[in-house]
């Protein structure tokens, strides 16, 4: 048992489990974010567009229950047990699908492109770092210093 749990422990404080619990939260954050755009912003336009906001009562009866005399929804059909085409909540998913693909797609672009301009711009500093190393003069070794300040020191001995 203490295995076990020593094992659980390891995988849970693991990073890429914890990346993935991150990224579980914020796309369910996300998704919210975009179903509120879907639903407050896109459906009045295409309503207007269309004439319907709520596409998910575009469909076709395929069979009727004998007898029904209830609402012609979608929802009152299908709990009637009626055979019901629904493109029209088919055609939500779908619509909601595209546009959540492409807000990550633009999301990706514009991390990938703060990225690039980033790795630019440490590769520029290294780079001049690299240049100006080469620019630089080496250091002398101390060994050569003390035995320059020897012959410094010999020549003034001579000289005198």
């Amino acid at each position: 048992m203490k295995q076990f749990i020593s094992d659980f422990q390891a995988f849970i404080s693991r990073g890429n489990v914890v990346d993935m619990a991150v990224g579980v939260i914020v796309g369910a954050a996300f998704t919210a974010i975009v179903n509120s755009l879907v639903k407050d912003v896109i459906n009045p336009i295409l309503g207007v567009l269309i004439g319907s906001q709520d596409f998910s009562n575009f469909f076709f009866v395929l069979s009727m229950p004998e007898n029904y005399t209830g609402p012609m929804s979608y929802d009152a059909l299908t709990k009637a047990g009626a055979a019901v085409f629904g493109y029209g909540a088919f055609f939500t998913a779908v619509f909601h699908f595209l546009l959540m693909a492409l807000v990550v797609f633009c999301l990706v672009r514009v991390v990938n492109k703060v990225r690039t301009a980033a790795e630019a711009k440490l590769m520029a500093k290294k780079k001049e770092e690299e240049q100006a190393a080469k620019a630089a003069p080496a250091p002398i070794p101390a060994d050569i210093v003390l035995l320059q300040e020897i012959r410094d020191l010999l020549k003034q001995q001579s000289e005198k």
